[in-house]
């Protein structure tokens, strides 16, 4: 991009040399015209002069940020100090190369250059000061609190805009794409614009400008800014239908039209989002700043409410959940955060790495709906005392669960007690391909070992020895099992009771099914079933509990989630036995085909087509389309309803923006079938030129 200055002064152009100077620092993805650099690295510009500068005249540079220019940075010439801006200058009479240097902890955002061409007197003579380009953090240079020395990370953690997002539940694991899309046509500037209406930006300015060079403080107001409690944030959460007045959390597949819809809204909150979703915006906007980024699932994760590190839960005599009305402990199947790597020179050594940051809104963190940085390695360690809110992950990876059913005269009976159910299965995307990578073993030490043990102590959970204690006689084994059930379908589920005694026993078993949402919000109860029963000494009762679709569908939440509990009431024990397994229903798949040879800015057509597994009819479908470099979410509406058993096929033609693989996503949403994904990889070629050989030079007399 070049400015031309007209034709009255001594510089008559500048030359930001966008091209050379994005593809030098990895910024070409995000634009090709506007001039974008990493802090730490080296840039050149291009002065074209007129004349000469006259005798003993110089040139100055001044930089400013903010909208009204709160911050303004003389760079200094040729003084190479490592903590400021600094220049240097070559050239002929009529043009001048620039080399501008950063420190490694610049402040990141838009900055105006100003060129000043001054007297030997050191008045300003010319002033040139339409020269803008965008500064982000550099995790390639060494001396950056972002630096992060392995290539193939980087390549995933900054510049891959296709992820995979884990959900379901820590027995039966399932993914989602999610489309990151952070080099998109101005996604950039939307991030800044996240950073410019926080209410520290909304405050003062000035101070939070000058913060902006330090990744720990801009990490923390991203986790505050992408959801819209208590400020301008980007998304309203909800965990409840109806979802009519905006978009339902499960049917976003990217972030993109995510940030487009809060920009052009006027930094309006966008409905709606669920853990997963802000996960997925906050790592769009950290890896477009330049921070090494990836997205956690940690199953069976904790939300303790009072700090215990403990999850009590209440049940009633017919096992159901007692409220009282306030807020309460959970445990959601799976819940998503992102981890930012990041130097910490605020905390003593050892904190440096990965960092724990939760931009969905859970508990209050200095009087912000934010959570984290967290060094992972503290919680691993136990060090509850580190910034920022230790002890809450903590709990979500550690906390005891412990079951109580109230009885009618308001008595307390433990039923259950567990240690080992919390933070299983802790799962990010691979960088070697789309794969799961378990990090259960960054978070926590293995199960019953030493080490665990000393962490536990050191953070005030208390720990119960494992015992080996030969069973007692009589004593009763109760399990849960089941295949797995596609959504549409009837399906068993068969509750065993295991005599290890020698004696015949006697109990009364209670089974219950429910439909719950994944923060295991209750939603309705499918079937319930309490019957006597007998198990002959070292033999196995077998319950069946069936399941009809006409049972679940009118309760069951988008995630498809069957809760069962199975309660086993012993005459003359204190405590009854209690088994509790969730049964994720599995989703019918779509079919997505992009045939041919596909080249960028040509024309291509994406097939798609889908069956109904259900046994009613589907009205209201809708697929929904993107692809970072593919093409901007599109709906594409579905005629009529869709018959049980039906094949409904949509095509959509695009003309990719982007060479590379890219993916393309795909959900499909209707009145009783939600949330149905599926992804394609496409690979988008250059365009072939062939090289056109130049006619021979014409010789000879004329």
């Amino acid at each position: 991009m070049s400015y031309p200055m007209g034709p009255s002064g001594l510089i008559s152009d500048v030359d930001l040399r966008s091209h050379e100077n994005n593809l030098a620092h990895r910024t070409r993805e995000i634009d090709r015209e506007r001039l974008i650099v990493r802090r730490g690295q080296p840039f050149s510009i291009i002065l074209q002069c007129s004349d000469p500068l006259p005798p003993k005249h110089y040139l100055e540079l001044v930089l400013h940020l903010g909208k009204r220019e709160e911050v303004v940075i003389k760079v200094q010439e040729e003084q190479r100090a490592r903590n400021k801006w600094w220049f240097t200058q070559l050239g002929a009479h009529d043009e001048k190369l620039l080399t501008l240097h950063s420190p490694v902890d610049a402040i990141i955002g838009e900055y105006h250059l100003a060129v000043l061409v001054m007297s030997p007197y050191g008045h300003i003579v010319e002033k040139t000061d339409q020269i803008k380009f965008h500064l982000l953090f550099n995790p390639w240079c060494k001396d950056d609190a972002v630096y992060l020395p392995d290539e193939s990370q980087l390549q995933e953690y900054i510049m891959n805009e296709d992820g995979v997002i884990y959900m379901g539940t820590w027995e039966y694991i399932k993914s989602i794409p999610w489309n990151y899309g952070q080099f998109e046509d101005y996604v950039m500037d939307i991030c800044f614009e996240v950073l410019d209406n926080s209410k520290d930006a909304l405050r003062n300015s000035k101070k939070d400008i000058e913060s902006r060079s330090d990744p720990v403080y801009v990490s923390r107001i991203i986790t505050a800014m992408v959801n819209s409690n208590g400020d301008k944030g980007v998304l309203t959460g909800s965990w409840q239908e109806p979802y009519s007045d905006g978009v339902a959390p499960y049917r976003w597949t990217g972030s993109v039209p995510i940030l487009q819809r809060w920009s052009k809204a006027g930094a309006t909150a966008v409905k709606y989002g669920q853990c997963w979703v802000f996960a997925g915006v906050a790592c769009t906007v950290l890896r477009c700043l330049g921070i090494p980024t990836r997205l956690i699932t940690n199953f069976a994760s904790a939300h303790d409410i009072d700090g215990n590190l403990a999850l009590d839960f209440l049940l009633n005599e017919r096992l159901e959940s007692i409220d009282g009305g306030k807020r309460h402990d959970s445990s959601w199947n799976f819940h998503c955060w992102v981890e930012s790597w990041i130097r910490r020179d605020d905390l003593p050594k050892g904190n440096d790495g990965w960092q724990v940051l939760d931009p969905t809104p859970q508990e209050l963190s200095d009087g912000e709906y934010c959570c984290g940085p967290c060094p992972v390695t503290a919680i691993k360690e136990g060090n509850l005392g580190v910034k920022y809110d230790a002890q809450f992950i903590f709990a979500e990876v550690n906390a005891d669960i412990i079951h109580w059913i109230v009885q009618n005269d308001g008595r307390r009976r433990k039923i259950k007690e567990d240690h080992s159910s919390v933070g299983k299965n802790i799962s990010t995307k691979s960088v070697y391909g789309d794969h799961r990578e378990d990090v259960t073993l960054h978070y926590k030490y293995p199960e019953g070992s030493k080490k665990e043990r000393e962490v536990y102590e050191k953070a005030g959970r208390r720990f119960t020895e494992p015992t080996n204690e030969c069973r007692e006689p009589g004593q009763l084994q109760l399990s849960i099992k089941h295949a797995k059930p596609v959504f549409g379908t009837d399906f068993d589920v068969i509750v065993e009771v295991k005599n290890e005694g020698c004696r015949d026993a006697h109990a009364q078993l209670t089974m219950l099914a429910m439909a719950v949402t994944y923060n295991s919000f209750h939603r309705g109860e499918c079937q319930r079933k309490t019957i006597s029963v007998t198990v002959p000494a070292y033999k196995v009762h077998k319950e069946i509990l069936r399941l009809h679709y006409d049972d679940y569908v009118n309760c069951v939440a988008a995630h498809h989630l069957i809760r069962v509990k199975a309660l086993l009431d012993v005459p003359g024990e204190n405590e009854p036995i209690m088994s509790v397994t969730n049964i994720p229903l599995s989703m019918p798949e779509l079919l997505i085909q992009v045939p041919g040879k596909v080249v960028v800015w040509d024309q291509v057509t994406a097939y798609i087509s889908f069956t109904n597994p259900l046994p009613v009819a589907l009205k209201g479908g809708v697929f929904t389309v993107e692809g970072a470099g593919l093409v901007s979410a599109t709906e594409i509406p579905v005629n009529g309803d869709v018959a049980p058993g039906q094949k409904v096929s949509v095509k959509l033609s695009f003309s990719p923006m982007r060479t590379g693989v890219r993916k393309l996503l795909v959900d499909f949403d209707s009145d009783r079938l939600k949330d149905v994904k599926g992804v394609a990889t496409v690979v988008v070629r250059k365009k072939y030129t062939p090289n056109i050989p130049y006619p021979p030079p014409i010789t000879g007399y004329f």
